[in-house]
């Protein structure tokens, strides 16, 4: 997993992007964390998936640590961009 955080701020003072321990945002106040997205494991396909908030898969493989990798990379560049 990349060791890079993206932290983006809006103009009406909110700062989105993935949260990441890299930075202890705790220490800026109060946080709200969202999931944009689950993991989680398909028992007849036998497989782990990523799915968007209305289950829509996004990604498929065979270990949870490559679709948290997959996430991570994906959201990051949304986050960017």
């Amino acid at each position: 997993m990349s060791e890079n955080a993206t932290l983006v701020f809006r103009p009406d003072g909110i700062c989105a992007g993935l949260y990441m321990e890299i930075i202890d945002l705790s220490e800026l106040g109060c946080l709200q964390v969202e999931r944009v997205s689950n993991i989680v494991f398909d028992n007849d396909k036998q497989v782990w998936r990523v799915k968007d908030k209305q289950g829509f898969p996004l990604f498929t493989a065979p270990t949870r640590r490559q679709c948290l990798e997959w996430e991570q990379e994906y959201f990051s560049h949304m986050a960017e961009g």
